[in-house]
Parts: C-alpha cells; sequence; structure tokens
C-alpha cells in the first residue's frame, strides 16, 4: 500500500469516521465502551479540525486527534493526540505512522512546544510506534484500568517540539 493522503477531516467524514471507530474498537486501546452506531463522532469541543484523516484509494483508513490535554489557559502550547485508529487492511503499512508524523508536524505548525499521548500498558504495537517516533515514557500509573478481566497501567509519553 503506498503512503496515505492526510488531510484535515471535514464534516462530510463523519459517517466514515464513525463506522471505522466501531470496526476498529477493542479492549487493547480503548477504556470507553464501544461506539453506537448513532452516536456522533464529531463533538462541539472535538470537530472535523480536531482530527487528520489518513485516506488511500479514497476510502478512510485512519485518524488521529488532536487537542489540550487540559482546558487551563497555561496549558496551551501542549497538544496531546487525543486518539488513533487504523483500519485493519492498513495496518503494518504505514498509515498509523504517516499519522503520527501529521500529528507531530501538524502540533508544531500550531506552535506547540510538546505533543503528549497516553496508551494502555499492554499495547505494545503501539507503543513501538509511538517510541520509533521519538516519544519517551514520561510517568506509568500502574493497574489505572480494569479491561477484559485484567488490570492494564496507563502509559503517559511525550515529545519535545522545539
Amino acid at each position: 500500500m503506498p503512503e496515505p493522503l492526510i488531510r484535515t477531516a471535514r464534516p462530510d467524514d463523519e459517517g466514515d469516521l464513525n463506522r471505522l471507530d466501531r470496526e476498529t474498537w477493542s479492549p487493547l486501546h480503548a477504556v470507553q465502551p464501544p461506539p453506537g452506531p448513532d452516536e456522533p463522532f464529531f463533538r462541539p469541543a472535538c470537530g472535523p479540525d480536531a482530527h487528520l484523516v489518513a485516506e488511500h484509494e479514497g476510502r478512510l483508513v485512519g485518524y488521529v486527534r488532536l487537542g489540550h490535554p487540559t482546558e487551563l489557559k497555561c496549558n496551551t502550547h501542549v497538544l496531546q493526540i487525543r486518539g488513533l485508529a487504523v483500519a485493519e487492511e492498513a495496518r503494518g503499512k504505514g498509515a498509523g505512522r504517516a499519522l503520527v508524523r501529521a500529528a507531530v508536524a501538524e502540533a508544531r505548525r500550531r506552535g506547540a512546544r510538546r505533543l503528549t499521548l497516553r496508551v494502555l500498558g499492554h499495547n505494545t504495537a503501539a507503543r513501538a510506534l509511538y517510541a520509533s517516533e521519538g516519544f519517551v515514557v514520561e510517568g506509568v500509573q500502574p493497574e489505572e484500568f480494569f479491561l477484559d478481566g485484567q488490570y492494564v497501567d496507563d502509559v503517559f509519553m511525550g515529545l519535545r517540539l522545539v
């Protein structure tokens, strides 16, 4: 698969993103219950402009959601990856890496000094991807979540942009 086109989401992507969210949901990376078919993907605080999407041959195969970790004015220099999903058929083919790189570039474009994220401890593939793109573990909350019958660590990672 050639590298996907990365672009900002548009309002008319909502149905495809909702489908992608439902298809990729897993306790490997999600702490919330699976999204319902009628649940909106875009929300007032998290609209199309908060999402970069990966498109391959006219089909959305992934997205990354960016936002601020808090609403505090003193924290506006930090952006956070608040969600990343890649369709099964695009996994291991560069879509996730392209989305992470696009998120880093977008954070820099917006003037952020840091880009952070949280990832579940048992999601070794995602942790390896983030580490290979320069993110470092900055903290671990042991057994923070109880998912699918097991306690799971919450791993905080960050990347300095300046």
